[in-house]
């Protein structure tokens, strides 16, 4: 049984060298800069400020890693911020390489998207390295307070039509200031770590 309180911040890792073996279940969270990673994180444990929050975009630019009573949650650096440096897009590139191909107990990806766009090309290649290499994962929408209930179905079903292009994965709407969501990712989580 996972308890969601009993979440500590671990440590950090700033470039794959830093890496440690894989020595518990890990659930990673993975999005583009500034889509909500830390937000949903704190809604999911509970806590207000576990994880930084920051309106910057590319602020998480370390692998860090929370521990928990029988898992890790792993918040990975944000992709796709125009205003890095080519050799910091370079570390993070190689940052997330090295913890996605070790020999990690990696069992479920939440990969989340801001439902108030349409997903962006990285975020297609992130979806599609995550089938290619067979990786168990969910995408999370995060921001759907930002939109009406029109709006918000409507790009629900656009979304949905999109990843289902790449697999048949859960969608789930989220809003770490309502709550809406919290429920249906844990339980996947849950599931996932079984």
């Amino acid at each position: 049984m996972i308890k969601y309180e009993s979440a500590q911040f671990e440590t950090s890792f700033g470039t794959s060298a830093q890496l440690k073996e894989s020595d518990l279940p890990e659930i990673a969270f993975a999005g583009k800069s500034n889509v909500g990673k830390s937000s949903l994180l704190n809604k999911i444990l509970n806590r207000k400020s576990l994880a930084k929050v920051s309106s910057m975009p590319g602020k998480t630019v370390t692998i860090n890693f929370f521990r928990l009573n029988c898992c890790r949650f792993v918040d990975l650096p944000g992709y796709g911020y125009a205003k890095v440096s080519r050799d910091e897009k370079l570390r993070w590139a190689d940052l997330m390489e090295s913890y996605f191909k070790t020999d990690r107990d990696i069992r479920l990806v939440v990969q989340l998207l801001d439902m108030r766009h349409k997903p962006t090309q990285d975020d297609l290649d992130m979806i599609d390295f995550l089938v290619q290499t067979g990786y168990n994962f969910i995408v999370v929408l995060t921001k759907c307070d930002k939109l009406n209930k029109t709006e918000t179905a409507k790009m629900l079903e656009s979304i949905t039509q999109e990843i289902h292009k790449y697999a048949d994965v859960d969608v789930i709407p989220f809003s770490s200031l309502k709550g809406t969501g919290v429920a249906q990712v844990r339980e996947q989580i849950e599931k996932a770590l079984g």
